[in-house]
């Protein structure tokens, strides 16, 4: 399987990368906002769920810079943040939520495959 030269790879990843952060941190604004408007029962795990979506957009985001700069320090959480959105996506499909379950897994999947695909110089 031949793939792109590495820099269209990197600006591929990236952008990948930029739109998970994206979601996460769009989920993270919802439950701040479902937060405020609804009851809470439980205030701490809405609450480390919240920290928990801030850290980890920040992570993709610094990940995704990573990537645009070409510098190999976003390539290991790239690949551990899909790994564990693969995970995600397979307890999404074993409950068949597959509206979900089968976006994430593409996303997931492209993303890591293209990450791995980067070889460090």
């Amino acid at each position: 399987m031949k793939f792109p030269n590495v820099e269209r790879r990197r600006t591929i990843a990236a952008t990948l990368l930029k739109v998970e952060a994206s979601i996460v941190l769009a989920l993270g604004t919802f439950l701040v906002i479902k937060g405020l408007t609804s009851k809470v029962e439980a205030l701490g795990a809405l609450i480390g769920v919240i920290v928990f979506a801030v850290l980890g957009g920040a992570g993709l985001l610094g990940a995704a810079h990573g990537f645009s700069t070409a510098k190999n320090y976003g390539r290991a959480p790239a690949v551990l943040a899909n790994l564990i959105a693969l995970g995600v996506a397979y307890f999404q499909i074993s409950a068949h939520f597959w509206v979900m379950a089968v976006p994430l897994a593409l996303l997931a999947l492209i993303t890591l495959v293209i990450s791995i695909s980067i070889v460090p110089e």
